[in-house]
């Protein structure tokens, strides 16, 4: 189903309804194999034959998108924690040096006990996911209770994020080759915010 979707996400030629659908059913996936990741306690419980043991989450949530295109995940996301908190990070980056800067950040009050899912789906360089996650451990989170959530990503920038936070669980669709010159993924998909909320322009017709 990943590969499916992933194939789905890269072509170019994929309209926008197409590209969105794509991105909530993978994210879906992404938020389901994010919740085995996440502290659980075991619980009784009483149905209405028997009594049962069952679970249910240790502690708070937090989901943290990347601004603009993490937006794209949240979604599918809550609907899995729908009582998650939800903080807000801003990074951009420099088109001609490809390095990050942050522009905006808002989280809730974060305690070392809280789970924190970062949504961002590309990781390139790793330069934004690292801003990023500095953020959410200056704000107080424990490093090995923040969850890393991308649809694709580069070898490139998994081993900056590992390098600068090891024990930060990543999760992600689809690792890809390499990155280009211009540090760009390839194969890639193009510009995920762009293709996803439509500011891109328009494929001419055949």
């Amino acid at each position: 189903m990943k590969a499916s979707l992933i194939t789905i996400l890269r072509d170019s030629k994929t309209n926008l309804v197409d590209f969105r659908r794509a991105t909530h059913k993978l994210a879906s996936i992404l938020a389901a194999e994010a919740a085995a990741h996440l502290g659980y306690e075991q619980v009784q419980v009483q149905t209405p034959l028997a009594s049962a043991k069952g679970v249910k989450y240790q502690s708070r949530l937090i989901l943290a998108p990347v601004l603009r295109s993490g937006l794209a995940l949240l979604p599918s996301f809550l609907q899995f924690f729908d009582d998650a908190l939800v903080g807000m990070i801003g990074a951009q980056r420099d088109e001609v040096t490809a390095i990050a800067h942050g522009y905006y950040c808002k989280l809730p009050a974060i305690h070392p006990k809280d789970d924190v899912i970062i949504l961002d789906p590309m990781i390139a360089t790793g330069g934004s996911g690292v801003m990023t996650l500095k953020a959410v451990r200056d704000a107080g989170a424990a490093e090995e209770r923040i969850i890393f959530a991308s649809v694709i990503a580069a070898p490139e920038g998994l081993a900056s994020l590992k390098k600068e936070f090891p024990k930060v669980c990543v999760i992600t669709a689809q690792i890809d080759e390499r990155l280009n010159d211009r540090k760009y993924i390839l194969p890639g998909l193009g510009d995920f915010g762009d293709r996803f909320f439509g500011t891109c322009s328009p494929i001419p017709p055949d």
